[in-house]
């Protein structure tokens, strides 16, 4: 059934959830509940519009039974934890290919796809304010990036100035052709996906294959940025060294934690067991130091 018109802004998120149907179910469950929910804002009352978004409500009943045995489909938490991981991961991936100069389609898709997930965390709450960051950098350098490459210039690599407009907010019909991300559990801190053929990693003067960008105004490479971007904390990519347990602050006694403190703990804990179930030690230190803080400080 074709895309009604005004369901437009979630084409992307319904895409995203198809590529991920055999990679990696739960993404594509929640790619799914986010464009339904985000559908049924948009418009709700037409009839075209009303009838696609019941077939999408029998689709994720459909896919809620199958994966009822899933913790992460059960659980919001462990679902939670498993978006933001893998969200994260594709940044991290994009991040270091950008920090290292190379500019490809494969990173060019990274960065927007973990936008877009960033995006479906919306359906477990409010993003945190680090994630929303995260959403508008990572958007913003696919839009940069993918434009510098059509226009024949070298981007700037590494974080760098935005434009307080660049968000891509609106991708062409094609979106990204090409092969999406897998999720075959074997991070250790490379490409969450294989990457593209050969003649793909380096694209040279003119469009991507594939990429069909609608960039805000203001979005493209020309012109001084206005907005400086330093200031907002990026992770610090996959090969980066984890804080080392030292740094943390020694246990004070007596401290009086709110039940808020112990949900926040386990939310910690259940973050890094989902990054050892992909191998990624550095996010489950992370998300442990996380929780030893709070348990012994009663401060995150």
């Amino acid at each position: 059934m074709a895309l009604p018109a005004q369901l437009k802004p979630i084409q992307h998120h319904l895409r995203t959830a198809q590529e991920h149907d055999k990679r990696d179910p739960v993404v594509a469950y929640y790619c799914r509940l986010f464009a339904m929910q985000t559908g049924m804002k948009l418009d709700s009352k037409t009839p075209e519009c009303r009838k696609f978004l019941v077939k999408l409500m029998d689709q994720l009943e459909s896919m809620k039974k199958e994966l009822s045995d899933n913790d992460s489909i059960s659980q919001e938490v462990v679902g939670n934890a498993h978006i933001e991981n893998y969200a994260l991961k594709m940044f991290i991936y994009a991040d270091n290919e950008d920090r290292g100069g190379r500019f490809h389609k494969n990173m060019i898709k990274s960065f927007y796809t973990a936008s877009l997930l960033l995006d479906v965390l919306s359906v477990f709450g409010e993003l945190s304010e680090e994630n929303i960051q995260h959403r508008k950098y990572a958007r913003w350098k696919a839009t940069y990036i993918h434009n510098c490459l059509k226009n024949g210039e070298t981007p700037q690599a590494g974080p760098i100035a935005m434009d307080e407009d660049g968000e891509a907010d609106e991708f062409g019909a094609e979106g990204f052709s090409g092969p999406g991300p897998s999720h075959g559990g074997s991070f250790r801190g490379g490409p969450p996906s294989q990457p593209y053929d050969d003649q793909d990693k380096s694209l040279g003067p003119g469009p991507a294959p594939g990429i069909g960008f609608s960039p805000s105004p203001g979005a493209g490479p020309s012109g001084p940025p206005t907005t400086s971007f330093n200031n907002i904390h990026i992770p610090p990519g996959a090969h980066a060294p984890a804080n080392t347990p030292a740094e943390l602050p020694p246990p004070t006694g007596g401290v009086q934690l709110s039940p808020d403190d112990f949900t926040k703990a386990q939310k910690y804990c259940k973050y890094a067991g989902s990054a050892l179930q992909y191998e990624d030690v550095g996010t489950a230190i992370q998300n442990l130091q996380k929780a030893l803080k709070l348990l012994t400080t009663g401060k995150e």
